[in-house]
């Protein structure tokens, strides 16, 4: 298979997920869009060996298991299946380091073995496996290696994974997984049980509403990299950390009642989210999302 037909199955993948607004974006120039199509397409796959279907544990380790074995050989040129074909292409164009898309096999393999976090500490570890490899592989097709920008992109991304936690606590409760930290759950006196009987509690408002107010803080450690990214890179950052943040003002808007609806991203909020992605300098502004608080 040529890169170029490799790539355009990467495109289909990419494109026909509903989570696709991130990679899906036009705002992404048209020399860099078949790179990030390629990562999404990798990740997109390991991530349903993990989550979809009704494979065994086993089973599914085992398909993560070739996936690495895959990953290993593609940088040679030697691959077969089309995304790797065309990741292999990104990889030796862009000189990505291997260990990334390591570290996202490390996370979809523990999401297998591992059902329950026991502190936030164990999440942000999570985190920087799971969520922080995406941000720096941005940055690195986008020939940006600065290691401030790493770790400006690595505080966007943990956040963001920790408000899709929060966004999605039934979701994943369908999947017998919680992303709550059990320790803080009965520091609040807020157990499992709880939890899995829908209770919605003040101790459940309080536990939730510490948990959002370090993703906040997290959120603006990150801001800065959306002042300083010029050209559509900036554009398309800006975008994303407001997506993320628009969701966790609305769990705080909303008293983090997730029992009865799941926050989203309403057309009027992604209208708001394309001007304001605009606006480069209201970024090197103080923001008032850390003092945010919910409604009396």
């Amino acid at each position: 298979m040529s890169p170029a037909d490799a790539y355009a199955h990467c495109r289909r993948v990419a494109l026909g997920h509903y989570e696709n607004f991130p990679v899906g974006s036009l705002v992404l120039p048209a020399s860099v869009r078949p790179h990030v199509y390629a990562v999404y397409a990798f990740a997109r796959a390991a991530d349903d060996f993990a989550d979809e279907g009704t494979l065994t544990a086993e089973q599914r380790l085992a398909s993560l298991a070739d996936w690495r074995r895959q990953l290993v050989a593609c940088p040679s040129g030697n691959a077969t299946h089309p995304v790797f074909v065309a990741l292999g292409h990104t990889i030796r164009q862009h000189a990505l380091p291997m260990e990334l898309f390591h570290d996202l096999l490390d996370a979809f393999e523990l999401d297998v073995r591992r059902a329950r976090h026991a502190t936030f500490d164990d999440l942000l570890d999570y985190s920087r496996r799971s969520a922080n490899p995406v941000g720096r592989l941005i940055l690195l097709l986008f020939g940006h290696r600065d290691p401030d920008w790493h770790r400006m992109a690595d505080a966007i991304c943990t956040a963001l994974q920790l408000t899709n936690f929060w966004q999605d606590i039934l979701v994943d409760l369908q999947k017998d997984r919680i992303y709550l930290p059990l320790t803080e759950m009965a520091a609040h006196g807020y157990g499992e049980t709880d939890l899995l009987a829908h209770r919605y509690t003040p101790a459940f408002v309080a536990l939730m509403d510490s948990l959002a107010q370090r993703t906040a803080a997290l959120f603006e450690q990150g801001r800065p990299l959306c002042a300083l990214a010029p050209g559509r890179l900036g554009v398309e950052l800006r975008l994303i950390w407001l997506g993320g943040t628009t969701i966790l003002r609305a769990l705080r808007q909303m008293a983090f009642n997730v029992f009865e609806r799941r926050p989203t991203l309403s057309l009027r909020d992604k209208a708001r989210m394309a001007a304001g992605a605009l606006r480069r300098t209201a970024f090197s502004k103080a923001s008032p999302l850390t003092t945010l608080r919910m409604p009396a």
